[in-house]
């Protein structure tokens, strides 16, 4: 049997040597077009900002170890121009000499993954303007930044590249503007939740201009211009355009394959094609959502990686297959970490589900053990049936390991009530005996129960503010002083019971905290002593995150922006 792989890195270079693993005699020739078969991807933006020295780091394999452990043929810097499904050869270019030729397969793996978009915008061929997606992009961008040290960059989008290059370069001392048309940076996450990361991203000095639309650029005496709609450009030294990457499907699309979200190729459970002994696997495929059946485009190295694996085992007589994606992903924001899995609430609306959520404020670790770090947690359900749609984290320590217990949770089915009892490792240094995910799980069990009763940010705004309903603040009288929302009185939770004469037992009240904790207890309080009592799922700090971010972006004059 021989075996033609097109591209290697995460699905092509995985299922290659899972083949050998499987099958000592067949015959396995991968093509990659870069110089590059298997790279770490993930660190590039680690490399450009110095955090990864040795470039060598980058290379997880080259032809010649993946020769001498699996003798697998690897030809770098050779890029397949056409597929011929009826004859069962490609036709390939030696990018190298330019020679011409073709190549017979058995089986046939596509792993072309995805290149980065870059709009049909004036001015985008700019020298100074670069993309960052392979480990040639990377070496040009720290080759300029090594000989003409600049000292500023505008980044062209929000997402993983945008948000790590800023990091890393913003650590290298350059002034750092990321502008974009969405109004938030990483896109899976809900605004609110994104909210922490814009403010971590203002305190490290990274300005961000969000809700702009980029119109073209333009050389200028110091550098590049990026030209922006109704606004003055931005000059800055150099440009990266990091607005998301495509599937790279052309070789498919000429091949008559069928093909589906943004011209990515359809694939079925197997890894297989719509052309027998055809198999693709990686960020060129269409996957099924996990969570909500639908197809998806999900570019991370997770998933290639296993669906290389699934279609190995097929290309050798296996029967395995991939049961779907559901987006884990994590990212380092400087000192903070920002992680997600599944769906998020507004990508759930979007699906036409009904859905509830959940907040909470914990410590990554005991509260009376030195050294513990806030985490904002979000879990996102479905009402009725508690079914767990999604989840996400930002925080500082402990946040990796809670996405993925919650990650595990989505996959094996459990109720978003269940969370609570999950039996997880505790000892002070590490979590509290009541977990962050039990914490959740307690949360969602009181609203099954009927014992907690939220309102949401997205209410807030439209509370009545004429006395029909008891708006209420229990926190201490100098955290309301510091600080509150418009409408609400303060009696702290501790003096509560004692105050319970100056509410109006028939009128309903929304109390508010900080986190969430003391105002829960105010409602269960006030709900015993007969009062209709709803609790503000996040808390204060939740709040006045969300306000001054949306605030910021909106009208950064009024707000203070630095711009």
């Amino acid at each position: 049997m021989k075996v033609v792989i097109v591209g290697g890195v995460a699905g092509g270079a995985t299922a290659a040597a899972r083949i050998r693993r499987l099958d000592e005699q067949a015959e396995i020739v991968v093509f990659e077009r870069s110089n590059f078969v298997s790279y770490a991807n993930c660190g590039l933006p680690y490399f450009i900002g110095g955090e990864i020295e040795d470039p060598e780091e980058l290379t997880l394999q080259t032809p010649e170890s993946f020769f001498t452990r699996f003798r697998i043929d690897i030809r770098v810097r050779h890029e397949v121009t056409a597929i011929h499904p009826d004859t069962k050869t490609v036709s390939l270019k030696n990018l190298a000499t330019g020679e011409t030729f073709e190549e017979r397969y058995d089986k046939l793996l596509l792993s072309p993954g995805a290149k980065p978009v870059k709009p049909n915008l004036p001015g985008a061929d700019i020298d100074r303007i670069f993309t960052l997606r392979t480990v040639e992009d990377t070496f040009k961008i720290k080759e300029y930044i090594n000989i003409n040290r600049p000292r500023s960059a505008v980044l062209i989008g929000g997402g993983f590249i945008g948000i790590e290059l800023a990091e890393n370069l913003r650590n290298l001392g350059m002034e750092i503007t990321i502008v974009q048309r969405p109004k938030q940076l990483l896109s899976p996450l809900d605004s609110e939740m994104a909210a922490f990361i814009h403010s971590k991203m203002r305190q490290k000095g990274v300005n961000l201009l969000l809700g702009r639309n980029v119109t073209g650029f333009r050389e200028s005496e110091d550098g590049v211009a990026v030209l922006l709609e109704n606004e003055e450009p931005l000059s800055a030294d150099m440009a990266v355009i990091a607005i998301g990457v495509t599937p790279d499907t052309e070789i498919a699309k000429t091949a008559n394959l069928k093909l589906g979200l943004k011209g990515s190729i359809l694939v079925n459970e197997r890894m297989e094609t719509s052309v027998p002994d055809i198999y693709a696997v990686g960020d060129a495929v269409q996957v099924k959502h996990f969570v909500t059946g639908e197809g998806a485009l999900i570019a991370l190295a997770g998933p290639a990686n296993r669906q290389g694996r699934i279609a190995a085992d097929n290309i050798c007589g296996g029967d395995s297959s991939y049961g779907g994606s559901q987006g884990s992903l994590i990212i380092k924001v400087f000192d903070m970490t920002a992680a997600a899995t599944g769906i998020s609430e507004t990508a759930a609306k979007k699906a036409g589900l009904r859905v509830d959520k959940v907040y909470l404020s914990a410590l990554s670790h005991a509260g009376y053990y030195p050294g513990g770090k806030l985490m904002t947690m979000k879990v996102v359900f479905e009402k009725e049936s508690f079914r767990l749609l999604g989840a996400q984290i930002v925080g500082y320590d402990g946040v990796d390991k809670r996405i993925d217990v919650l990650a595990t949770a989505i996959r094996a089915g459990l109720k978003a009530t269940e969370l609570k009892e999950l039996d997880l490792a505790y000892a002070p240094p590490y979590s509290s005996a009541k977990d962050p995910v039990n914490m959740a799980g307690f949360m969602i069990d009181n609203i099954a129960k009927g014992i907690l009763k939220q309102f949401y940010l997205e209410d807030i705004q439209n509370l009545p503010r004429d006395g029909s309903v008891t708006l209420l603040d229990t926190r201490t009288s100098g955290e309301f002083s510091r600080g509150h929302v418009e409408g609400f009185v303060n009696i702290p939770v501790d003096e509560l019971r004692e105050r319970l004469g100056e509410l109006d037992r028939g009128k309903p009240v929304y109390l508010i905290c900080q986190s969430g904790l003391r105002s829960y207890i105010a409602a269960r309080i006030l709900t015993g002593y007969g009062y209709e009592a709803y609790n503000f799922s996040g808390g204060f700090r939740l709040y006045e995150t969300a306000v001054s971010d949306r605030c910021l972006i909106e009208n950064a004059t009024a707000c203070g922006a630095d711009r």
